[in-house]
């Protein structure tokens, strides 16, 4: 056991191994950020503001690797100056202006300090040590603390970087103080999730949305067998992968695949660039390339190519698809076809002014102006073709930092050639973004003061408020779409999810969505209910008309051989009408209930047989009526040829059978669903063929108003036994009825169009049947006097007595007028054939009256039964 005094000096040991291990921490951390002799120098361009904003670019495309050995931990030299980098850093400061010019941010100003990233990973840390350093501190140092909520470090928000790469490993960094990081141009997948990167946001979709579109693009174009290039980093295996399933889905295959060195300060990049270029003449079937790599290595690769004289499609990622140093390569045109996608453009017009303007912008903080100034001024005598290459292998070697003039031309228009019109526009988005939380923030604080908020505090503030479930984000005509207005989804979509960018669409055919809805509802099945109350009162007026047919048919059977029935027809024909409208009464029945095909198919053939066949009887008792009481002989002869009761109903019944058979056999009625209307499904009958319906409607017009016609010319005989005008306003209630009914029937919709139909079918139908025989039973049972063979054969008498006294007087005027022509077939007195059935009409009522008087005296005498009319 150990005494107790080396017990506590081992105790001792471990908490020193301890603190030596954190201070060696501190000190890699504190080296890192002070390997520059001047810290303010690391700064690319900076200006003073209440609130500071961090920016990270790529403004050089390299640097310079290290001759010694072993390498030290230092920030070397960068060079390749980029003209489109260093315009969106101009971009930023642009934004930034124009922000603090505005009433945004009332008396509030921001500044920034841009760093140039060399497009290397350890000096964007080392910019972004920098920006976590302890804000208003002698020293640049970033304190270790458990809890970051109330650090206050040297920016509140950092726009950048613009590769997902070196994007990645700053957003690690800024997480530990949850500092917002707003990317203008990272679009690697992975830098959606919030789990690994919680402080990150971009203004730029993922490349989900572009290699799912480049799929669809090569797979609509029918390009089936392709290569790809990309780089050996995050963001090209990111992108290659996910490609890779989309181009699988699409039925696409890759031939081959190559890969880069990320960066340019790779020797190996020439090497696999040639090798590259090898395999795709080695694969000349392979006319389709999809490049995701950086402007650089697309630069060099064409101008390779070129020299090669390969000839392909080149499918551009947004990285380079819209890159002017690319555009204005030499001859760049042989190397084939290229498209691409790109990111979203805004108004130009305002930067375009800040350009023509860039005379006046300081220089004594911006040195990638003043190194642009340099460099046009070794480039003076270089056209802007081929200025940008010029600048570049300039900028490779070393510039003397020579005072320029204020009045040097700095090539306005040059600069706006290059100008990138989308990456322009996003960041702007991301300073404007960070603009409106700010502004949150500051309503209720004094944001003079740099202790009036911290970093993580802007995750929180948005420019609009969060769109709810059951709404979407619609922008405002702000170019900037951080900003927007939530607005209720309309009938018919759905969101399920906050600050959803556009609004789902139901299924309209089976499910709807009110408005605002956060979700669909299936649509609810309705016809004509059997509980509708519009449904019981169809049927109770149906039940009613049942009930008058049983009525009258016990009536007339009860009163069988008087004049009355008789003067109908017989009761053979009154049972076939009766029978007629009780089935047109039961077919209403087959248009309520849920329609099944075979009542669809049943309700219309039973209506229009059953109806047919009613109208052909009464057509038939119309001819009737007019033949026994007409007196014109050549109407008389015309009735007496057509007057066939049997085979006229027969035939008349039977077209509209072959018409029904017709309908059934080609184009049966059949259930459908309705799925117009926006909430429900209307469960209906779909008659299979309207000219074949129109058409069984026609026939029955026809045959109705042929019925009418011959009722209304013998509606002033014998009125107490005469139908005829009773059946002419039958008829015109059936007319009224169904020509009411075909405007309706076109404009009525959903579960209630059958009711329409049932409507008219009972209207018809007890138009009909009330006047045809409702004043045959009124005097059957209350002017029983009137229902008696003498009362019939005095009316007899009396209606042919007139008849002929106008016959006699109208054969006297004519006799007087044309008493100078000779009759063919001349008659005693001269009289006519309708004038002597007039006699013999009188003689028979007379000698039957005779024989009623007698008949009282003698009961044993035979009575002899007359024949109804």
């Amino acid at each position: 056991m150990l005494p107790k005094n080396s017990h506590e000096e081992g105790r001792w040991d471990r908490n020193m191994a301890l603190l030596i291990i954190l201070i060696t921490c501190f000190v890699i951390i504190l080296a890192t950020s002070q390997t520059c002799q001047t810290p303010d120098n690391f700064v690319a361009a900076t200006s003073p503001g209440h609130v500071m904003i961090g920016g990270l670019f790529a403004i050089h495309e390299k640097m310079l690797p290290s001759e010694e050995y072993p390498r030290r931990p230092e920030i070397r030299k960068c060079v390749g100056f980029e003209i489109s980098i260093f315009l969106q850093t101009l971009a930023m400061i642009h934004s930034i202006e124009m922000i603090n010019n505005s009433t945004l941010l009332s008396g509030v100003k921001l500044g920034y300090e841009i760093y140039d990233t060399c497009t290397e990973v350890t000096v964007a840390m080392a910019a972004t040590l920098r920006f976590l350093s302890k804000f208003n501190f002698s020293e640049e140092i970033v304190e270790f603390k458990c809890d970051y909520s109330s650090y206050l470090p040297r920016v509140k928000a950092v726009i950048g970087a613009g590769y997902s790469e070196i994007t990645m490993a700053v957003s690690r960094m800024l997480s530990l103080q949850l500092m917002p990081q707003v990317s203008y141009e990272s679009t690697a997948e992975i830098l959606s999730d919030k789990i690994r990167f919680p402080s990150f946001l971009r203004t730029v979709p993922s490349d989900s949305y572009q290699t799912k579109a480049i799929a669809h693009l090569i797979q609509k174009s029918g390009w089936n067998w392709i290569g790809t290039i990309t780089t050996d980093d995050d963001y090209g295996r990111l992108a290659l992968n996910t490609f890779a399933i989309q181009a699988a889905a699409n039925n696409v295959c890759i031939a081959f695949k190559e890969v880069f060195p990320a960066f340019f300060s790779d020797n190996t990049i020439d090497f696999r660039i040639n090798q590259t270029l090898e395999k795709i003449i080695a694969e000349a079937q392979v006319n389709v390339i999809v490049v995701f790599l950086r402007q650089f290595h697309v630069f060099n690769l064409f101008n390779k190519a070129i020299e090669r004289n390969i000839n392909k499609v080149w499918i551009a990622s947004d990285n380079w698809s819209t890159s002017t140093k690319i555009a204005t390569i030499p001859n760049v045109k042989r190397i084939g076809k290229v498209v691409g996608f790109t990111f979203r453009r805004g108004n130009m017009s305002s930067f375009h002014s800040f350009l023509q303007n860039l005379h006046l912008l300081p220089r004594d903080n911006n040195k990638p102006l003043r190194e642009y100034a340099m460099l046009l001024s070794a480039c003076a005598h270089v056209k802007d073709s081929d200025l940008s290459q010029c600048i570049f292998n300039h900028s490779l070697g070393t510039l003397a930092n020579t005072a320029l003039e204020r009045s040097v031309s700095l090539r306005n228009d040059f600069l706006w050639d290059y100008t990138e019109p989308g990456a322009v526009h996003s960041i702007q988005l991301a300073v404007f973004a960070l603009a409106y939380a700010i502004r949150d923030l500051c309503q209720a604080r004094d944001c003079q003061n740099p202790n009036a908020f911290q970093p993580w505090e802007q995750i929180e503030s948005k420019c609009s408020k969060e769109c709810s479930p059951g709404q979407m984000k619609k922008t405002t005509k702000s170019q900037h779409t951080c900003c927007y207005e939530c607005v209720n989804c309309p009938e018919n979509h759905y969101t399920n999810q906050t600050d959803m960018d556009r609004c789902l669409v139901c299924n309209n055919e089976t499910h709807w969505a009110p408005v605002r809805s956060t979700t669909c509802y299936e649509k609810e099945v309705e016809y004509l209910d059997w509980n509708d109350s519009l449904a019981i009162l169809l049927l109770g007026l149906s039940l009613l008309g049942i009930l008058f047919v049983l009525a009258i048919g016990i009536i007339f059977t009860r009163n069988m051989n008087t004049p009355i029935v008789k003067s109908s027809g017989g009761l053979t024909v009154c049972y076939v009408i009766l029978l007629c409208h009780f089935l047109n009464f039961a077919s209403t029945g087959f248009f309520i209930g849920e329609p099944q095909n075979f009542t669809c198919k049943t309700r219309q053939t039973l209506f229009g047989v059953s109806f047919t066949l009613c109208i052909s009887c009464i057509l038939m008792k119309s001819l009737k009526i007019l033949l026994a009481f007409s007196f014109d002989p050549k109407l008389q002869n015309f009735l007496k040829c057509l007057y066939r009761p049997v085979p006229i109903v027969f035939t008349c019944t039977g077209i509209q059978v072959v018409i029904c058979t017709l309908w059934l056999i080609y184009a049966a009625p059949v259930v459908e669903e309705n799925v117009s209307l926006p909430r429900v499904i209307i469960l209906e009958c779909e008659e299979g063929s309207i000219i074949a319906f129109g058409t069984m409607l026609g026939y029955i017009a026809i045959l109705a108003f042929t019925c009418f016609i011959f009722a209304f010319k013998g509606r002033k005989l014998p009125e107490n036994y005469n139908e005829a005008k009773f059946i002419t306003f039958g008829m015109l209630i059936y007319f009224i009825a169904w020509i009411t009914f075909i405007p309706v029937y076109a404009n009525t919709f959903g579960k209630y169009l059958p009711a329409v139909e049932i409507i008219v079918i009972l209207i018809s139908n007890y138009g009909i049947l009330c006047c045809t025989f409702f004043p045959k039973c009124y005097v059957i049972l209350w002017k029983q006097e009137t229902n008696t063979k003498s009362a019939f054969l005095k009316m007899i008498y009396s209606y042919s007595s007139h008849s002929a006294g106008i016959l006699a007087m109208s054969h006297a005027s004519l006799d007087s007028a044309n008493s100078s022509i000779t009759m063919v077939n001349p008659r005693i007195d001269g009289k006519s054939d309708a004038f002597e059935k007039s006699k013999d009409l009188q003689t028979q009522a007379c000698a039957h009256l005779h024989r009623e008087n007698s008949s009282r005296l003698s009961k044993t005498l035979p009575r002899k039964r007359i024949s109804s009319i």
